[in-house]
């Protein structure tokens, strides 16, 4: 009912002025379905023909049709509407409620101290108002108070109850693949039994594995693939197999529906204002603790995995993360630390971190959080290589008595692990070959003048073939390396390896990963001291049992490089009667090494001796030997040529000839020559022989070549 006018409202002036109708629906579905309410809202402009204004002087503004009037930003028509009253080229503002203008009471404010300082009237369904009169100020004020909090109470109607809804479990939202809802509503596995087998092995592998990378190359490594349905347009509900990536194993090992609980409220969403862009509020979503969870309902439905199981693959996934080392272990490296993520400092508490040495094999453990956060001295660093073999004989001590058990358990594994991933092939290939006979049939099935349809249809099982040929291939390639069987002889192969458990860790075969869970299954942590001379290494047991080691500290590189004492001791007492490579050569048949690691040489020997000032009884060169006899009795060439009274190229002569017992080392280097009194009798001259130089060939004469020099024994 329109109320009666007063003429001191609506006057001449107002009328001059044009007459701004504003038209809103906060959605587009209210555009689309609620199509009276914008009737309603456009006759508005008759009724301000009716209160006077003319044809041309009535303006519709209609362009925030589909947006919400809670916040005043973002909508182009109320702007300009705000703008026209501003300059003073509106007498009036019509709408059909106040909640068509705004639903913020600070939009509204505004509106209303706007119109009243440019004398604009407000006209709705139930009258005309003036803002610059206090009364028609105070009940249109009220009016946009009670929008806005129609609005909140709207809202807590809403939530309110969503909330009710999801305390009884009934509130339906997209559930993660490998769940449906049935014709009741209820919730329940997927009919498809390649869909639960591939969400089953997901939680199976990552049991196993204890890391969801390990579940990605399980996955990748025997070409297994994981469901995914489509939420989109004409192909919603779709099912398609996609390869397996590591953010969705985290979101399928994240979501509690997967272990038969019903929970919401996962998320909160806080709206907050972003700097640097156009004035707005966006939402930010984030995680909810997961004891802070509002509605928990368990063994609300069939699940694939128990909530016990749930909360373990929760706790794995935290002890995972990298943040806060002190407190977590980190997910299990490739490096050969065998420590890793569990060894703790002795003397300050921290967490130690793993550094290898340039070889990249060994490691070292050091405690370096005091240095890099506050710039103090490294707490404590040392070799992990003995630590770890220490460690590793106390773990193969303790689980000595269950090898058998674990010999069986292995078979079972393998066996298991191979049947689900045979299982899930076979019914990948059942999916394949049965949308291949779909296919045909439906080829079968349309007329054969039909060629519109036909090509198409005969197109479509041509590819369907093509992909179930290569998928047969792909089968067949991994078939024989993940075979299901184990036979008797590879059964009691593995019985015969598990019982000689060190043998098994020692292998090659046996990678870094797989020593460091199993000595995750026993051990919590290690914590290491540096003493004096020793390492003391307390484990801590997953039975909260403790056991202590004390492992000698490495010895430094000088002392590890430096000879042997025996070496030195029998360098010592062959040096007098035997040469460099005569002692190098004993020294290797009997086993003994250098201290770098390698075999004696003649060079090595000498070195040897210079460092400890051994002399040698028998040098190589004479000038090392004033007597001219070695200790092995042997002469120079010179000294024999003086005791026969022969000239040195006389003894060099001999020994070619072998008329005397003569060594050479090296091609023109000094003989030296073994004589017995005997040979010295045979041989000595009565008297001093010299010898004349070797004439040179007359063409070495003629071409102007020196003369070659005489051989000397020195």
């Amino acid at each position: 009912m329109i109320t009666t006018l007063n003429p001191t409202k609506l006057r001449n002036e107002h009328l001059t002025r044009p007459a701004l109708v504003y038209v809103r629906q906060s959605t587009l579905i209210q555009v689309r379905d609620n199509t009276a309410s914008t009737t309603r809202q456009y006759q508005l402009a008759q009724r301000a023909h009716d209160l006077g204004w003319p044809e041309h002087l009535v303006v519709i503004i209609d362009q925030d049709q589909g947006r919400s009037g809670a916040p005043g930003i973002g909508r182009d028509g109320f702007e300009y509407l705000i703008a026209e009253v501003s300059l003073g080229r509106a007498g009036a503002v019509l709408c059909l409620e106040a909640s068509r203008l705004a639903r913020s009471s600070s939009d509204w404010y505004r509106l209303i101290e706007i119109c009243a300082l440019t004398d604009t009237l407000v006209i709705d369904e139930d009258g005309v108002y003036d803002p610059g009169q206090y009364n028609d100020r105070l009940l249109l004020g009220f009016r946009g108070t009670m929008s806005e909090a129609e609005l909140h109470w709207l809202h807590c109607r809403l939530v309110g109850g969503k909330l009710e809804k999801a305390q009884q479990g009934t509130l339906r939202f997209r559930l993660p693949v490998g769940l449906v809802y049935d014709a009741a509503g209820q919730i329940e596995l997927d009919p498809d039994e390649e869909i639960q087998h591939a969400v089953r092995l997901v939680f199976e592998v990552f049991t196993r594995s204890k890391s969801a990378l390990g579940v990605v190359k399980h996955f990748a490594d025997h070409g297994l693939q994981i469901p995914d349905r489509l939420w989109r347009r004409e192909r919603k509900g779709e099912v398609v197999w996609r390869p397996l990536c590591h953010a969705r194993v985290l979101s399928i090992l994240h979501n509690p529906f997967y272990a038969g609980a019903y929970v919401y409220g996962r998320t909160k969403t806080r709206r907050r204002p972003l700097p640097g862009e156009a004035p707005r509020i966006k939402g930010s979503t984030r995680q909810v603790q997961r004891d802070e969870w509002p509605t928990i309902l368990k063994e609300h439905h069939p699940g694939y995995i128990s909530w016990a199981q749930f909360r373990r693959h929760q706790e794995q996934l935290d002890d995972n993360r990298t943040f806060a080392p002190d407190q977590r272990r980190g997910a299990v490296r490739e490096g050969g630390a065998l420590l890793q993520g569990i060894v703790g400092c002795g003397v300050c508490g921290r967490r130690m971190t793993v550094r290898y040495l340039p070889d990249g094999i060994r490691p070292m453990y050091v405690c370096a959080r005091l240095h890099n956060e506050f710039a103090g001295t490294t707490c404590q660093f040392m070799r992990g290589d003995g630590i770890d073999a220490a460690v590793a004989q106390l773990l193969l001590e303790a689980i000595e008595p269950a090898q058998l058990t674990i010999a069986l358990e292995a078979v079972d594994h393998l066996e298991a692990q191979a049947r689900a991933i045979e299982h899930q092939w076979q019914l990948r290939l059942e999916r394949a070959r049965y949308e291949a006979d779909q296919a045909r049939r439906r080829y079968l099935e349309v007329e054969p003048e039909y060629r519109l349809v036909a090509r198409s249809l005969e197109r479509d099982w041509n590819e369907k073939l093509t992909v179930l040929d290569q998928l047969e291939r792909d089968y067949a390639e991994l078939r024989p390396a993940a075979s299901s069987h184990v036979s008797e002889a590879e059964r009691q192969g593995i019985i015969d390896l598990v019982r000689d458990l060190p043998a098994v860790w020692r292998a090659q075969t046996t990678t870094h990963a797989e020593r460091k869970h199993v000595v995750r299954l026993l051990i919590k942590d290690v914590m290491l001291t540096k003493l004096e001379k020793v390492v003391r290494v307390d484990v801590r047991w997953q039975t909260h049992a403790c056991s202590t080691l004390e492992v000698p500290r490495p010895k430094p590189a000088y002392v590890v490089r430096r000879t042997a004492p025996e070496v030195i001791a029998r360098i010592r007492q062959w040096a007098p009667d035997h040469t460099d490579s005569q002692i190098a050569e004993r020294l290797n048949q009997a086993g003994y090494r250098s201290g770098q690691g390698g075999a004696f040489t003649a060079s090595k020997v000498e070195w040897l001796r210079y460092a400890y000032g051994l002399q040698s009884g028998c040098p190589l060169g004479p000038v090392a030997c004033p007597s001219g006899r070695r200790g092995d009795g042997r002469y120079s060439a010179r000294a024999a040529a003086a005791l026969l009274n022969v000239t040195v190229y006389t003894i060099a002569d001999w020994c070619q000839a072998g008329k005397l017992d003569g060594v050479q080392v090296a091609p023109r280097g000094p003989w030296w020559v073994k004589l017995t009194p005997e040979r010295i009798a045979a041989l000595r001259k009565p008297r001093r022989q010299y010898k004349p130089r070797r004439a040179q060939p007359p063409s070495a004469t003629a071409q102007g070549v020196a003369p070659r020099k005489a051989r000397h024994g020195s």
